[in-house]
Protein backbone atom coordinates (compact mmCIF):
# COMPACT_ATOMS: atom_id res chain seq x y z
CA UNK A 1 0.00 0.00 0.00
CA UNK A 2 3.03 2.30 1.14
CA UNK A 3 4.11 2.05 -2.45
CA UNK A 4 1.21 2.85 -4.31
CA UNK A 5 0.44 5.73 -2.18
CA UNK A 6 4.65 6.64 -3.43
CA UNK A 7 4.25 5.88 -6.86
CA UNK A 8 0.88 7.69 -7.28
CA UNK A 9 2.48 10.70 -5.47
CA UNK A 10 5.75 10.78 -8.00
CA UNK A 11 3.55 10.22 -10.97
CA UNK A 12 1.15 13.05 -10.05
CA UNK A 13 3.52 15.78 -10.99
CA UNK A 14 5.16 14.12 -13.80
CA UNK A 15 1.70 13.27 -15.58
CA UNK A 16 0.90 16.82 -15.42
CA UNK A 17 3.80 18.32 -16.97
CA UNK A 18 3.22 15.80 -20.24
CA UNK A 19 -0.01 17.51 -19.95
CA UNK A 20 1.19 20.92 -20.26
CA UNK A 21 4.17 20.06 -22.71
CA UNK A 22 1.56 18.26 -24.62
CA UNK A 23 3.26 16.13 -27.43
CA UNK A 24 6.58 16.03 -28.45
CA UNK A 25 10.04 14.46 -27.10
CA UNK A 26 9.21 16.17 -23.79
CA UNK A 27 6.00 14.12 -23.32
CA UNK A 28 7.53 11.03 -24.25
CA UNK A 29 10.48 11.55 -21.73
CA UNK A 30 7.83 12.14 -19.03
CA UNK A 31 5.90 8.93 -20.33
CA UNK A 32 8.81 6.75 -19.63
CA UNK A 33 9.68 8.06 -15.97
CA UNK A 34 5.99 7.19 -15.29
CA UNK A 35 6.90 3.84 -16.72
CA UNK A 36 9.65 3.61 -14.98
CA UNK A 37 8.05 3.89 -11.77
CA UNK A 38 5.41 1.50 -12.54
CA UNK A 39 8.42 -1.30 -12.81
CA UNK A 40 10.14 0.08 -9.84
CA UNK A 41 6.74 -1.05 -8.24
CA UNK A 42 5.94 -4.15 -9.72
CA UNK A 43 9.53 -5.31 -9.49
CA UNK A 44 9.39 -3.94 -5.45
CA UNK A 45 6.08 -6.16 -4.90
CA UNK A 46 7.70 -9.02 -6.40
CA UNK A 47 10.79 -8.75 -4.13
CA UNK A 48 12.96 -8.18 -7.14
CA UNK A 49 15.00 -5.30 -5.88
CA UNK A 50 17.98 -5.20 -8.49
CA UNK A 51 15.62 -4.48 -11.14
CA UNK A 52 14.08 -2.17 -9.03
CA UNK A 53 17.09 -0.53 -8.94
CA UNK A 54 17.65 -0.27 -12.42
CA UNK A 55 13.90 1.50 -13.37
CA UNK A 56 14.91 3.77 -10.44
CA UNK A 57 17.85 4.44 -12.41
CA UNK A 58 16.50 4.82 -15.38
CA UNK A 59 13.49 6.98 -13.90
CA UNK A 60 16.40 9.33 -12.61
CA UNK A 61 17.83 9.78 -15.61
CA UNK A 62 14.82 11.08 -17.72
CA UNK A 63 13.42 13.06 -14.91
CA UNK A 64 13.80 16.69 -16.05
CA UNK A 65 15.43 19.10 -13.55
CA UNK A 66 13.16 20.90 -12.48
CA UNK A 67 11.89 17.88 -10.08
CA UNK A 68 14.11 18.54 -7.26
CA UNK A 69 11.38 17.16 -4.84
CA UNK A 70 10.41 13.90 -7.14
CA UNK A 71 14.39 14.03 -7.81
CA UNK A 72 15.35 13.43 -3.86
CA UNK A 73 11.93 11.46 -3.26
CA UNK A 74 13.32 8.58 -5.98
CA UNK A 75 17.12 8.92 -4.87
CA UNK A 76 15.67 7.70 -1.35
CA UNK A 77 13.57 4.83 -2.69
CA UNK A 78 16.57 4.04 -5.07
CA UNK A 79 18.88 3.94 -2.00
CA UNK A 80 16.51 1.58 -0.01
CA UNK A 81 15.89 -0.61 -2.59
CA UNK A 82 19.55 -0.79 -3.27
CA UNK A 83 19.97 -1.99 0.47
CA UNK A 84 17.52 -4.95 0.34
CA UNK A 85 19.58 -5.60 -3.30
CA UNK A 86 22.58 -6.50 -1.44
CA UNK A 87 24.37 -3.42 -2.75
CA UNK A 88 25.12 -1.84 0.34
CA UNK A 89 28.10 0.30 -0.52
CA UNK A 90 26.09 1.84 -3.32
CA UNK A 91 23.42 2.52 -0.78
CA UNK A 92 25.30 4.17 1.50
CA UNK A 93 27.28 6.14 -0.93
CA UNK A 94 24.40 7.43 -2.48
CA UNK A 95 22.55 8.88 1.08
CA UNK A 96 25.32 10.71 2.25
CA UNK A 97 25.64 12.39 -0.82
CA UNK A 98 21.41 12.91 -0.76
CA UNK A 99 21.42 14.13 2.75
CA UNK A 100 23.85 16.79 2.43
CA UNK A 101 22.32 18.31 -1.28
CA UNK A 102 19.18 18.19 0.61
CA UNK A 103 21.00 20.22 3.71
CA UNK A 104 22.43 22.76 1.18
CA UNK A 105 19.49 23.20 -0.33
CA UNK A 106 17.68 23.93 2.89
CA UNK A 107 20.22 26.85 3.66
CA UNK A 108 19.66 27.98 0.87
CA UNK A 109 15.86 28.43 1.04
CA UNK A 110 14.09 31.63 1.63
CA UNK A 111 10.62 32.44 4.10
CA UNK A 112 8.82 32.97 1.31
CA UNK A 113 9.03 29.36 -0.16
CA UNK A 114 7.66 27.59 3.17
CA UNK A 115 6.06 24.92 1.22
CA UNK A 116 8.84 24.24 -0.42
CA UNK A 117 11.09 24.45 3.16
CA UNK A 118 8.31 21.70 4.66
CA UNK A 119 8.75 19.20 1.93
CA UNK A 120 12.32 19.06 1.59
CA UNK A 121 12.49 19.15 5.34
CA UNK A 122 10.52 15.97 5.45
CA UNK A 123 12.80 14.25 2.83
CA UNK A 124 15.62 15.38 4.62
CA UNK A 125 14.37 13.89 7.96
CA UNK A 126 13.22 10.63 6.07
CA UNK A 127 17.41 10.67 4.11
CA UNK A 128 18.83 10.86 7.12
CA UNK A 129 16.70 8.31 8.95
CA UNK A 130 17.91 5.99 5.51
CA UNK A 131 21.30 6.62 5.96
CA UNK A 132 21.23 6.08 10.23
CA UNK A 133 20.15 2.46 9.26
CA UNK A 134 22.94 1.78 6.33
CA UNK A 135 25.34 3.25 9.12
CA UNK A 136 23.99 0.36 11.14
CA UNK A 137 24.15 -2.10 8.54
CA UNK A 138 27.75 -0.62 7.61
CA UNK A 139 29.20 -1.10 10.87
CA UNK A 140 27.76 -4.54 11.48
CA UNK A 141 29.57 -5.91 8.35
CA UNK A 142 32.77 -3.94 9.35
CA UNK A 143 33.07 -5.77 12.39
CA UNK A 144 32.88 -8.85 11.15
CA UNK A 145 35.28 -8.28 8.89
CA UNK A 146 37.44 -7.70 11.87
CA UNK A 147 38.33 -4.29 11.15
CA UNK A 148 39.61 -1.93 13.69
CA UNK A 149 37.33 0.09 16.31
CA UNK A 150 39.03 3.59 14.11
CA UNK A 151 37.45 2.26 11.29
CA UNK A 152 34.03 1.24 12.01
CA UNK A 153 33.22 3.66 15.41
CA UNK A 154 32.38 7.05 13.24
CA UNK A 155 30.60 5.08 11.17
CA UNK A 156 27.85 3.94 14.34
CA UNK A 157 28.59 7.43 16.47
CA UNK A 158 27.29 8.96 13.38
CA UNK A 159 23.79 6.69 13.21
CA UNK A 160 23.29 7.36 16.88
CA UNK A 161 23.78 11.04 16.58
CA UNK A 162 21.48 10.97 13.93
CA UNK A 163 18.81 9.21 15.47
CA UNK A 164 18.85 10.83 18.37
CA UNK A 165 18.51 14.20 16.47
CA UNK A 166 14.89 12.70 14.74
CA UNK A 167 14.06 11.91 17.70
CA UNK A 168 14.22 15.30 19.39
CA UNK A 169 12.49 16.57 16.52
CA UNK A 170 9.94 13.49 16.62
CA UNK A 171 9.63 14.59 20.26
CA UNK A 172 9.02 18.16 19.29
CA UNK A 173 6.15 17.51 16.80
CA UNK A 174 4.39 14.97 19.32
CA UNK A 175 4.77 12.03 16.68
CA UNK A 176 4.98 9.49 19.42
CA UNK A 177 5.14 6.77 16.98
CA UNK A 178 8.17 7.99 15.56
CA UNK A 179 10.02 8.94 18.99
CA UNK A 180 10.00 4.91 19.80
CA UNK A 181 11.34 4.01 16.74
CA UNK A 182 13.96 6.35 16.62
CA UNK A 183 14.43 5.24 20.70
CA UNK A 184 14.50 1.73 19.56
CA UNK A 185 16.65 2.39 16.53
CA UNK A 186 19.34 4.29 19.16
CA UNK A 187 19.38 1.47 21.67
CA UNK A 188 20.10 -0.91 18.98
CA UNK A 189 23.11 1.71 18.05
CA UNK A 190 24.08 1.51 21.42
CA UNK A 191 24.20 -2.68 21.64
CA UNK A 192 26.20 -2.94 18.37
CA UNK A 193 29.21 -0.51 19.68
CA UNK A 194 29.16 -1.96 23.17
CA UNK A 195 28.70 -5.52 22.29
CA UNK A 196 31.58 -8.51 21.91
CA UNK A 197 33.00 -9.41 18.50
CA UNK A 198 32.34 -13.12 20.16
CA UNK A 199 28.72 -12.62 20.61
CA UNK A 200 28.26 -10.60 17.46
CA UNK A 201 29.45 -13.75 15.42
CA UNK A 202 27.05 -15.71 17.07
CA UNK A 203 24.27 -13.32 15.37
CA UNK A 204 22.13 -13.84 12.18
CA UNK A 205 22.82 -10.53 10.04
CA UNK A 206 20.06 -8.10 10.33
CA UNK A 207 17.60 -7.79 8.21
CA UNK A 208 17.97 -4.47 5.64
Amino acid sequence: MRITVLLIWLMLPVLALAYHYGPGQKQMQLEQVATCLTTAQTQSELGDWAAAVTAYDTALQLLPPELWQQSGQLRLERAKAQMLAKQLPAAHRDLKALVDDLQAATHKETSSQAASQQQRRKLLQDARAALAHSQYYMTWLMRLEGQPRKTWEPEIENARQTLRLLQGQAEQTGDLAAVKSYREDLESTIRLARMDLSDLQGLPLPSQ
